[in-house]
């Protein structure tokens, strides 16, 4: 599969052009943090006119899933209610921002495209970046219409996106680790039981793969970092998804490990690796 830049990523200034001209764009606001999940409140006191607020935690994840991490994938059927919701219409392209390291962003974009929905682009630098290219704010919650998109797989870890199970991520060639080095190393673990990393596993946070704008790394940048990755985790498939974009955007393509580190640490008998 070829893929550039362009796959995954919109400017703003190219973003503020085609809403300046009136063009069909869906915008998605899907602020996540992992000390606060819930974005709605920043969401109100100012997106991007028009921008539809999206949950992590509960629009793009399915919590009664079992044995499959923090953030267990949610199914094409509820994702395609919830994209009709948010006002996604067959056809129109779909921009999806954040304003923290791209996290919530690329989650959304990976749901989205795994689920087979085509023309979802990252703003890359999020919020931040709108700000800076001179983009408007408004406030309150935005007024939708109901969109008609279909989703084309209904089993996203079976979906348009390569996925990895703990299995398969025990053998990948080269498996990147998108968490903090200090998680990576297992000094330091806020969420999960048991702290450490995947044997064998590389250590590059996706914070990294980012600019001090919040903006991706050049094309070159980004394969030198990922050096050849074939598979991605963090610590429940979200950060992930931000190595996943940029090994898209670098035309290298990385296989995803959804339940990443919450459901490598909590099935028995996996080994655990610490140290650099």
């Amino acid at each position: 599969m070829t893929t550039s830049r362009a796959d995954v990523l919109i400017t703003a200034t190219d973003l503020r052009a085609r809403l300046d001209a009136g063009e069909d764009v869906t915008v998605l606001d899907v602020r996540w943090q992992l000390a606060a999940p819930d974005g709605r409140g920043d969401y109100e006191n100012g997106h991007v006119p028009g921008a539809v607020y999206v949950s992590l935690d509960d629009d793009l994840t399915d919590h009664a899933v079992v044995g499959r991490g923090r953030h267990p994938l949610p199914s094409g059927r509820d994702l395609q209610e919830a994209a009709r919701r948010w006002g996604i219409r067959s056809g129109v392209p779909v921009v999806v921002y954040d304003d923290w390291n791209r996290a919530g962003s690329a989650r959304a974009w990976w749901v989205l495209t795994a689920a087979g929905i085509p023309g979802v682009c990252i703003l890359d630098g999020g919020l931040a970046a709108w700000r800076d290219a001179g983009g408007d704010l408004e406030t309150g919650s935005a007024a939708t219409q109901p969109g008609d998109v279909v989703v084309v797989h209904y089993d996203l870890y079976a979906g348009a996106l390569p996925t990895l199970t703990a299995d398969e991520a025990a053998h990948a060639d080269r498996l990147v680790d998108a968490r903090a080095p200090e998680r990576f190393r297992g000094e330091h673990e806020p969420v999960d039981p048991v702290a450490g990393h995947v044997p064998g596993a590389v250590n590059v946070p996706s914070t990294s793969l980012l600019g001090a704008d919040g903006t991706f790394l050049s094309g070159a940048e980004l394969a030198k970092a990922l050096d050849g990755a074939t598979g991605a985790y963090c610590g429940s498939g979200v950060t992930a998804s931000v190595v996943v974009a940029a090994s898209v955007a670098a035309g290298t393509p990385v296989a995803l490990f959804p339940g990443s580190w919450s459901q490598w640490s909590a099935e028995p008998g996996r080994p655990v690796a610490t140290g650099a």
